[in-house]
């Protein structure tokens, strides 16, 4: 189905460490990731890829503890020094980042039938609010949180009110899915909604409310089960498994 190019070139530029990862292989696609929930939400959708379409992918592990992100060859394919990247070998090596952008690439080009999202020209509405909710979590919920796992699990002394600042946005941020999720099982779509990558691309910041200090998703009841439908999934498990 996919038409793969020849890897020399990408090779090339590759330092000797990352040739070891293109020499031996075809895959179309290489992954760049961590197990957040930044790079988690990129390691799904591939996951629902595979399973429907048979796409195939490589996965390098970046260990953030080390700042491999940060070294000059890893700069020149994401100058933000953030994880993911996706570098599309079937694509002459083009490398994308930004987790928002990862998503709408791998569905503009590996999603023939729109199978999780929504064709811009036949069903405008609905690829518009899919993009009014990913980019509501690239905005808020994904920063918000974030700031908030940090300050309630990871930052090496105690700011009472950076924690309180952020798990109550982070709470409030909850609240709005749960409206959203009122009589329905997915945000975006006709009907009960469907299942699309503005659900992955919020779930798997839920998936670490625990960091953040939020002990369960009782309070949010529509954003439970939503939640707990989506992590249900097979391939939303693999994804999970990846990184």
């Amino acid at each position: 189905m996919f038409a793969f190019r020849s890897l020399s070139s990408i090779t090339r530029s590759l330092p000797s460490s990352q040739r070891l990862l293109t020499s031996n292989c075809q895959k179309p696609l290489l992954l760049y990731t961590a197990g957040t929930p930044n790079g988690r939400k990129v390691s799904v959708l591939l996951e629902e890829l595979r399973g429907l379409y048979g796409l195939d992918y490589d996965v390098h592990p970046i260990n953030l503890s080390e700042n491999v992100q940060k070294e000059p060859w890893y700069l020149k394919m994401n100058p933000n020094g953030r994880i993911p990247v996706l570098v599309d070998r079937a694509r002459g090596g083009f490398s994308v980042f930004e987790t928002a952008a990862i998503l709408l690439y791998l569905e503009q080009h590996y999603d023939p039938g729109s199978a999780f999202s929504f064709d811009p020209v036949k069903e405008p509405k609905f690829y518009s609010e899919m993009l009014q909710w990913i980019f509501w979590a690239h905005g808020g919920l994904g920063p918000m949180q974030g700031q908030a796992n940090h300050f309630h699990t990871f930052a090496p002394v105690e700011i009472p009110y950076a924690k309180k600042r952020y798990l109550d946005e982070t709470e409030r941020l909850y609240g709005v899915l749960e409206i959203r999720l009122a009589e329905r099982d997915y945000l975006v779509g006709p009907g009960k909604g469907v299942y699309t990558i503005a659900d992955i691309n919020a779930q798997t910041w839920i998936a670490g409310h625990k960091y953040a200090g939020i002990e369960n998703l009782d309070k949010w009841p529509n954003l439970k089960q939503w939640f707990e439908r989506i992590a249900g999934r097979p391939e939303v498990k693999a994804g999970f498994s990846q990184s």
